[in-house]
């Protein structure tokens, strides 16, 4: 009988070692980090910003401006506007540069995120707050999950509680702001999943072609409500 070692037939790509399991989990992780990232960028720049005949948030505030002197007439109009956009059969079609930002979520919820960013931006341009500011920007975002945007909120340590959010975010450091705005996009990327449908509970958005307009319709509207309650007179 001969003695040595014992031999095996498995390869080294066969073999799964713990620390095999942690690398993996931590790249999925950077990859949803990364991902987050890229729809906040997105949404930010051009939702809020404008890009090509995509109008920005402050753009398309002032022509309703123009068109109702009174604040509060505005915003109901605006809001209209794009309630109706959203309810569009095709509405994230024929829209240039915008359907081919680099967000890795079906095209047309990402564009129902860039009008809901633009509207809720809109609506706190036209209530007299910078839009331009990282905390106006951090209260965007959490308008787009609306009752969530309260426990992604505290999830950074940050109790909104019955506090308008513009006061509470306003004393906040900015590291904190940015793990917010983190937060949001996980929020919005793991709810999208593999089918671009959201949970509809509590006026979060579902979006999608394959849906319907008539929930277009009412997470738009459930953002928008969000944003007035978000950015109160002032």
């Amino acid at each position: 009988m001969a003695f040595g070692l014992a031999r095996t037939n498995r390869t080294d790509e066969e073999v799964h070692t713990p620390a095999d399991a942690v690398d993996e989990a931590a790249g999925a992780e950077s990859a949803l980090t990364a991902r987050a990232e890229k729809l906040i960028e997105s949404i930010l720049s051009a939702g809020v910003g404008g890009v090509g005949r995509f109008k920005g948030a402050q753009e398309i505030a002032e022509e309703h401006r123009t068109q109702h002197v009174d604040v509060d007439k505005a915003i109901d109009r605006l809001i209209a506007t794009h309630v109706r956009v959203v309810g569009a059969t095709g509405f994230a079609t024929g829209l240039g540069g915008l359907v081919t930002l680099p967000v890795t979520i079906p095209t047309d919820l990402a564009v129902f995120y860039m009008y809901a960013g633009r509207c809720a931006a809109a609506v706190a341009h036209l209530r007299g707050y910078d839009v331009t500011s990282d905390e106006v920007r951090s209260i965007i975002l959490l308008s787009l999950l609306g009752a969530g945007g309260v426990a992604v909120a505290g999830e950074a340590g940050i109790q909104l509680g019955t506090k308008a959010a513009f006061a509470v975010l306003r004393k906040v450091p900015g590291k904190v702001l940015i793990e917010i705005n983190k937060k949001v996009g996980f929020r919005l990327i793991t709810k999208a999943g593999t089918t671009g449908v959201i949970n509809l509970s509590k006026f979060v958005p579902v979006v999608g072609a394959g849906v319907g307009a008539s929930v277009n319709v009412v997470g738009m509207r459930g953002v928008a409500g969000y944003a007035k309650k978000n950015f109160p007179k002032t």
